[in-house]
């Protein structure tokens, strides 16, 4: 028996695979190859690290306004969502600056450390932005936690490696609706337990911590969360293949036995990076089929992270600023429910519907439907009571339902355009470049909206109405972009690489 690799080919196709005992990439090939069941605990691990990622992304918005407010730095009631965008929009921008980073390093040293090192940072920037005393602290705190925090670009790869090609779309759908989810009971959570001592003043006293920090307890809440994931993820195995101190060893008794290029070859197909060849590593940058699926996600992460703030800042405006006058909880309950909705969907229909009609086409219809529902959003304002509430609710989730429907099918292209040993930069480049869009969408947002809501009295689209145009022209921008020439659908990325490796061959 050989120390490092065992000899015997795992899978009888025209290119073998070499298994290697110590490299846990091959281990998980080789159960993806014995196994065909849907690798459920996983896959639960995954749902859960992705969710710790997203939870405090949007959690803020329901009580941001309140927080600023607190801070005394806006001068006019008009002028605090224009503060609260810059603040909503720093850890995006943070996470711009870093993704591609982490993304190479999750390529070169593994998704695990990752996972471990980002879930930890959760825990200790989420609660010191809880305890802001200032805006200058919010504002630092959530920059630097965007910036360290890079958990989702490794964790779609993650969620690619670790299912059979035929269970692809369920883990992207994973990933895309632990993450919606997160966008949706993060606010939830932050509406519910935000200045706990006005709603719940039997538990928390005015002179406790949570009475002196109003805004703590969401965060600490979503903290302790994201420690629950780290001791997760400690669970999950590696993907990465790690073949390094193999090659030359394996190679020297390879060409003793006289199958010298049999290993190798097979090696460069389902192997570590060295096994890819230079072409395929250095190509990434012009690979159109990633760039373009890239590009038309950003647009509509711009439009969702635009909407998110939006919604939240809208909802609990007064009515004389064309909003709802609803509290923090009243906006949480709202977007629990909607959570709820978007998870059965997920779960349930998602890959019924992708199945039927593709990724590509799941996206265009999205977008048609979102834009004459967005257009209902002002008049939505106009109700009052239990149908304000009927009709909002259906309205706000029938909204995320399709967002991350269209994510989803985004995801599922950029990962198949790519192979493993790319998959870490490509979906860091992706990460970077939807979060610059994102970082942008609260601070547009939220600028947007104070500057409409000082324009109540004009005659082409008064108050909110111009808010909610905008965000259609955009959603229609997005739209255009899912046709040729913009998007390019992948082709199979393991063919192009047998077929260059035929080539080099031959």
């Amino acid at each position: 028996m050989e120390e490092h690799a065992t000899h015997e080919p795992l899978l009888q196709t025209q290119k073998d695979f070499i298994f290697y005992e110590d490299c846990p990439g091959c281990k998980i090939e080789k159960l993806k190859k014995s196994d065909s069941r849907i690798p459920y605990k996983n896959l639960t691990f995954v749902w859960i690290v992705t969710l710790c990622a997203a939870l405090p992304i949007s959690s803020l918005f329901p009580f941001l306004y309140f927080m600023i407010r607190d801070f005394h730095i806006a001068k006019r009631e008009e002028d605090i969502s224009y503060y609260a965008g810059y603040v909503g929009s720093s850890f995006m921008l943070g996470r711009a600056l870093t993704s591609l980073l982490w993304g190479l390093v999750a390529d070169k040293y593994g998704r695990k450390p990752i996972m471990l090192f980002g879930t930890f940072i959760v825990v200790i920037l989420n609660t010191l932005f809880g305890l802001s005393v200032n805006f200058w602290m919010a504002l630092s705190t959530r920059f630097i936690l965007g910036s360290l925090c890079g958990i989702l670009g490794p964790m779609r790869a993650y969620a690619s490696e670790i299912c059979r090609e035929e269970h692809e779309a369920l883990g992207m759908s994973v990933i895309s609706t632990s993450w919606g989810i997160g966008l949706v009971i993060g606010p939830a959570v932050g509406g519910f337990l935000a200045q706990p001592a006005e709603k719940y003043p039997h538990i928390f006293s005015k002179e406790s911590i949570f009475g002196r920090f109003p805004y703590f307890l969401p965060c600490l809440t979503i903290s302790v969360f994201a420690l629950v994931a780290s001791v997760v993820s400690c669970w999950l195995p590696e993907t990465l293949h790690s073949h390094k101190r193999n090659i030359e060893q394996d190679a020297g008794k390879a060409a003793l036995e006289g199958n010298s290029y049999k290993l190798v070859k097979a090696h460069k197909i389902k192997g570590s990076e060295d096994g890819l060849p230079l072409k395929k590593r250095s190509s990434i940058l012009k690979n159109w089929p990633l760039l373009s699926a890239i590009m038309v996600y950003c647009i509509f992460q711009l439009h969702d992270m635009a909407y998110t703030e939006i919604f939240s800042l809208w909802a609990v405006s007064p009515r004389k600023l064309g909003g709802l006058s609803f509290t923090t909880s009243d906006v949480g309950a709202v977007l629990a429910i909607t959570g709820f909705g978007m998870l059965i969907f997920q779960l349930s229909l998602y890959t019924r519907v992708e199945k039927i009609l593709g990724s590509v086409m799941v996206s265009r219809i999205g977008a048609v439907i979102t834009i004459p529902l967005l257009s209902s959003y002002p008049f939505i304002a106009g109700l009052s009571g239990l149908v304000l509430l009927l009709v909002l609710n259906c309205a706000s989730m029938l909204k995320n339902i399709l967002s991350i429907s269209i994510t989803t099918g985004l995801l599922v292209m950029q990962n198949r355009a790519v192979p493993q040993e790319q998959r870490g930069a490509a979906n860091g480049i992706s990460m970077s470049a939807m979060s610059l869009f994102k970082a942008v969408g609260p601070a547009a947002g939220g600028s947007l909206l104070s500057w409409a809501q000082g324009r109540q009295n004009s005659n082409f689209l008064p108050g909110v109405h111009m808010v909610f145009f905008i965000l259609n022209v955009v959603e229609f921008i997005a739209l255009v972009m899912t046709f040729k020439p913009f998007l390019v659908i992948p082709e199979d990325k393991v063919s192009d690489i047998e077929s260059d490796l035929d080539t080099q061959g031959s």
